[in-house]
């Protein structure tokens, strides 16, 4: 049996979708099919029952879940084994869109460059649904905004970056002042269910503003899109990528600007530590 495909078991189940599954593992439909083929007869079994385009496991299926993850995380504890001395082996590293279009592309093609033997895989996700695989360990580490709680023990947080947060603006209105603009123009809000956006909704009630709000977005980068048409200001946090970099948008300063600040989170415990620690310091430089 291939840890494939398991792997790609999982996978599915977890979104319920072989087109997503396809997506995110870089296989085509065809090939995700084949593999669920080839564990169903290895198995000897129905794993999945498809319903549409949506697919959820069978008993049987359910039946081998948890053994199975505890099989993939065995196998890439004996290649940190075998290399012990060394970053090497297999990491499923979560990341926030941010993350990925700002700190992650640069940092990865260093780590790929001087650790041939890394293999990465990135789940892109919120904050909290990456808190949360970390605990349910579908994931090795994660790079998010840090909790809006205590993190507890058995995990490690190192902070990457800290990204005051700023009021986003057409340029023709750069000389406004930024309280002013949160009161009297459209308001682009910044989802209150991520971490970072609970920032920006506190920072607002502190200043007694009920803005003109008519949308809430969880994308940076669509928020910083709509602001650059000209559809309204945004709080958000000052962070950096090629792509928002080249948007005609103003930042305007905040006064006791809230500050959000993006980290690594691992448990303390995880055997791929040498590799996140790459991972870690490649981002950082």
């Amino acid at each position: 049996m291939e840890t494939r495909f398991l792997e790609t078991f999982l996978i599915v189940v977890q979104h319920g979708s072989l087109a997503e599954a396809s997506r995110r593992l870089g296989v085509t439909p065809a090939g995700i099919a084949q593999r669920i083929q080839a564990l169903e007869d290895e198995i000897g079994l129905p794993l999945l029952a498809r319903s549409g385009r949506r697919v959820r496991p069978t008993e049987a299926g359910l039946a081998i879940v948890e053994k199975s993850r505890r099989v993939l995380s065995e196998v890439r504890e004996l290649k940190s084994l075998a290399h012990d001395d060394q970053a090497f082996g297999e990491l499923r590293l979560g990341a926030i869109s941010t993350a990925l279009t700002g700190l992650l592309p640069v940092g990865l093609r260093r780590v790929f460059d001087t650790i041939p033997g890394a293999d990465i895989f990135l789940l892109p996700g919120t904050s909290a649904e990456l808190y949360n695989g970390l605990l349910e360990e579908k994931i090795d580490a994660a790079i998010l905004v840090k909790p809006p709680f205590a993190i507890p023990k058995t995990l490690q947080w190192d902070l990457i970056r800290s990204e005051p947060f700023v009021l986003l603006a057409p340029p023709e209105l750069a000389k406004t002042p930024a309280e002013q603009l949160l009161r009297e123009q459209p308001f682009i809000r910044y989802d209150r269910s991520n971490w970072g956006g609970r920032l920006a909704d506190t920072y607002l009630q502190s200043l007694r503003i009920l803005p003109r709000e008519w949308l809430e977005l969880d994308s940076l980068e669509a928020i910083a899109v709509m602001v650059e048409a000209g559809l309204g200001v945004s709080l958000m946090p000052d962070w950096h990528s090629s792509l928002f970099d080249n948007l005609r948008i103003a930042r305007l300063p905040l006064k006791n600007a809230p500050i959000r600040e993006i980290g690594l989170l691992r448990p303390r415990n995880v055997r791929s530590n040498r590799l996140i620690q790459a991972v870690l310091d490649a981002v950082r430089t």
